[in-house]
C-alpha cells in the first residue's frame, strides 16, 4: 500500500465520527510498521481521545520506528486533551504523514515544527483537497468564529416550494426526507425563521436511528412564536433558542419557563442582526448551521454573505403557479451576473429525487 491508500484508511475512520466530535474537527490516524497495520483510531466525540491517542492506545504491537497517517496535522497545546505531539514523541514514532495542515492559531504549523525539531520526518499535504474537505465546517468555524452555514431546501424541477395554496407536504420522496435527517445529524444547530415555525409548526429533530438532535434556532424579531407550538411543547427536551429584538423580561418569561433561551440581539432594517446572530452561535461554539429557512431568511442570509454551502434537493415535478413560493425570495438580484454562483458542484441521486450542492461565491459581489 501506498501513503494515499493509508490517508484513505484515515479517512474513512475520520468520517465515523461526524455529528459527534463539534466543534472539534474530524480526525483519522493508522499507525504502519514494515508493511503492516498495528494500530488505527479516530476522534469519537469531543472531549475523547485525539485519533493519534486512540490509534496508539489500540496499538498491537511496539510502535517504535512506526510511521503515522493522520488526517490532520497533530495538536501541540493542552485543551480538552493534552498534546497529541507528546504521545508520538513518547511512542518513539519515526515518520508522519500529515493530511491537513490545522488553522487553529494554537497549531497552525506548530505542530509539525515540533516534530521536525525533535528529529521525526513530516510529510504534508497527502490528500489534502480530501482531508480539507472533511472538515470545511471546522475550518471556517476556527478562522471566523462563526458556524459554517449549509441552506438546505427541497423544491420541484420548476423552482417551487410549495403549491399554490401554500401546501408542501411532500415535495421530495422518502429517500431523501430520510437524507434530511443525516443533515440534521451532522449540524450542530438548525435555523428556521419564525414564518416556517407559524407556516408548517416543526419539530425541527433528527429522528435517525442513532442519530443526535440539533440545536434549534428560531429568528422571531418579535417573539411571535406559539407557545403551544412543538418547538415550544418540547424545548425542555431539545435545546432551542429564540433570537429576538429587544424584549422585556415579562414577555421573555414564559418562553423560559417553557425551557427556550431567548436571546435578545440587535436590529439591522427591522429585524434580527444575523450576522450578529452568527457571532452569538460562534460564541456558543456552534461550528455548524443547516438553514433550514422560507424564502425571506434564505435571502436574507445570502444577501448577509452569512451562507457557505447550498443543498438542494430537486423532485422531478412540477407545481406551476405565479404565486407558488421559491426557496430564496427577497429583492432577488437585478442582473444575471450578479447571481450567487456555486462551484465544485455535485449532483446525486437519492432514490425518486436529485440532491445539487455547491459552496458559495461571493466574488463577484460587494460586500
Amino acid at each position: 500500500m501506498k501513503d494515499t491508500d493509508y490517508m484513505a484508511l484515515a479517512l474513512s475512520l475520520a468520517e465515523r465520527g461526524q455529528g459527534w466530535t463539534s466543534p472539534n474537527p474530524m480526525v483519522g490516524a493508522v499507525l504502519v510498521k514494515e508493511g503492516r497495520i498495528i494500530g488505527q483510531g479516530w476522534h469519537k466525540r469531543r472531549g475523547g481521545l485525539h485519533a493519534e491517542r486512540e490509534a496508539l492506545a489500540n496499538c498491537q504491537e511496539s510502535p517504535d520506528r512506526a510511521t503515522l497517517y493522520v488526517t490532520l496535522e497533530p495538536c501541540c497545546h493542552y485543551g480538552r486533551q493534552p498534546p497529541c505531539t507528546d504521545a508520538i514523541l513518547e511512542a518513539g514514532i519515526s515518520r508522519i504523514v500529515v493530511g491537513s495542515v490545522d488553522p487553529n492559531p494554537l497549531v497552525a504549523g506548530k505542530g509539525i515544527d515540533l516534530l521536525r525539531t525533535h528529529g521525526v520526518a513530516v510529510e504534508t499535504g497527502v490528500l489534502r483537497a480530501e482531508c480539507d474537505r472533511l472538515n470545511r465546517a471546522f475550518f471556517h468555524y476556527i478562522t471566523t468564529k462563526r458556524p459554517y452555514v449549509t441552506m438546505k431546501y427541497a423544491m420541484t424541477l420548476d423552482g417551487k416550494i410549495s403549491t399554490c395554496t401554500g401546501a408542501s407536504q411532500w415535495i421530495t420522496g422518502e429517500a431523501a426526507r430520510e437524507r434530511v435527517h443525516w443533515d440534521r445529524h451532522v449540524n450542530a444547530a438548525i435555523l428556521v425563521g419564525v414564518g416556517t415555525v407559524l407556516a408548517d409548526d416543526p419539530l425541527l429533530t433528527c429522528r435517525m436511528d442513532g442519530g443526535k438532535n440539533p440545536l434549534r434556532v428560531v429568528c422571531d424579531t418579535r417573539l411571535r412564536t406559539p407557545l403551544d407550538s412543538k418547538l415550544l411543547r418540547t424545548a425542555h427536551e431539545v435545546p432551542t433558542i429564540l433570537a429576538t429584538g429587544p424584549v422585556t423580561p415579562e414577555k421573555a418569561a414564559p418562553y423560559e419557563a417553557a425551557g427556550c433561551q431567548v436571546w435578545p440581539l440587535p436590529l439591522r432594517e427591522g429585524h434580527v442582526d444575523l450576522a450578529a446572530l452568527m457571532d452569538q452561535l460562534g460564541t456558543a461554539e456552534i461550528d455548524s448551521l443547516l438553514l433550514e429557512g422560507g424564502g425571506t431568511l434564505n435571502w436574507s442570509m445570502l444577501e448577509a454573505g452569512l451562507v457557505q454551502r447550498i443543498q438542494a434537493y430537486i423532485a422531478p415535478k412540477l407545481f406551476g403557479g405565479e404565486g407558488a413560493k421559491s426557496p430564496v425570495g427577497g429583492a432577488g438580484v437585478a442582473l444575471p451576473d450578479r447571481a450567487f454562483r456555486l462551484e465544485d458542484t455535485t449532483v446525486t441521486r437519492i432514490g425518486e429525487d436529485f440532491l445539487i450542492e455547491g459552496d458559495v461565491q461571493y466574488v463577484h459581489r460587494d460586500r
